[in-house]
């Protein structure tokens, strides 16, 4: 069934990095009547949105005709290409149009592309997310944003079109600070309850039983809510992959040696998801600690 965008909105968007997440706020953007131009290297989730209402941009130029680009970007280089690279979004956009970039990358990078942007009269917002494809898909993510107020309150519409949360975290590079915070405590959690049901698996004793009293006292977290269901069915497919919360975490741990921020149990972690990684298993779930945490222990979780 065909949704087509009714542009009830003034603000017209211009769209970069389809992926998992990207498409999925796309979706919602086109939902709630934004005018979107859209541009991805892989034309199945262009071709998709197109059918919904989307126009195609065809090229990052032509997505910084918008007075509004969202980049949603794998990593920091992907992200300064498309931005400082030869007609990239530096030299194409107009002055008084905005850049919300919405991938997790370096604050350090986005605090030096917002100056960059600055110069030339463009506005930039870093505005990370986190609640998964889950939060993409049904326009609940939280949305974490450094920069000017102002620029927020202008586009406090566009981010609420794919965020239930808009947090204002301060200026340029708070909002990516933040985000590579939230991995930080989600990586733990995770591996905190892998060790959990695992430990409790080796004793003999029910994992769902024990997820399910946890979840009534202290220990009760999102965590243990929806990754210990993961465990017990052994469902590692991906919603956010291996491979992108080892990306946050090297952010975080390269952060915290700029800053002299002692992170042990988030260097554990990421050696871990190293593992993984080095197994062939980099595009499963980040939850896949747990597999790592079962084969060590001669062990397995879920009940089939």
């Amino acid at each position: 069934m065909t949704t087509t965008s009714n542009n009830s909105h003034p603000e017209k968007i211009g769209f970069i990095g389809l992926g998992i997440m990207g498409r999925r706020m796309a979706r919602n953007l086109l939902k709630a009547g934004f005018s979107l131009s859209v541009h991805d290297l892989n034309r199945e989730p262009v071709e998709e949105l197109l059918t919904l209402g989307a126009a195609d941009a065809g090229s990052v130029a032509g997505a910084a005709k918008a007075n509004i680009v969202i980049t949603m970007l794998p990593d920091t280089p992907d992200v300064e290409a498309v931005v400082l690279g030869e007609g990239g979004l530096a030299s194409e956009m107009q002055p008084g149009s905005i850049l919300i970039d919405m991938s997790s990358i370096s604050p350090t990078a986005t605090q030096a592309m917002a100056q960059e942007l600055a110069a030339r009269g463009i506005e930039m917002l870093d505005a990370p997310v986190s609640g998964g494809f889950q939060g993409a898909e049904n326009a609940t993510l939280s949305i974490m944003v450094g920069g000017k107020a102002d620029v927020l309150e202008r586009c406090r519409p566009v981010l609420e079109a794919m965020g239930k949360t808009i947090s204002h975290i301060g200026g340029h590079g708070a909002g990516q600070v933040c985000k590579i915070c939230n991995q930080v405590a989600v990586a733990i959690n995770i591996q905190a309850v892998a060790e959990a049901l695992t430990l409790a698996k080796k004793n003999g004793v029910d994992p769902a039983k024990v997820r399910t009293a946890l979840l009534g006292g202290f220990a009760q977290s999102r965590a243990l809510d929806l990754h210990g269901q993961r465990f017990l069915e052994g469902n590692y497919a991906a919603g956010f992959r291996v491979t992108l919360q080892r990306k946050d975490l090297r952010l975080a741990l390269e952060n915290g040696s700029a800053t002299g921020t002692v992170l042990p149990a988030t260097a554990l972690i990421q050696q871990l998801y190293g593992v993984l990684d080095a197994t062939g298993r980099a595009n499963l779930d980040n939850s896949a600690l747990a597999l790592l945490l079962q084969e060590m222990s001669g062990v397995q979780v879920a009940s089939t």
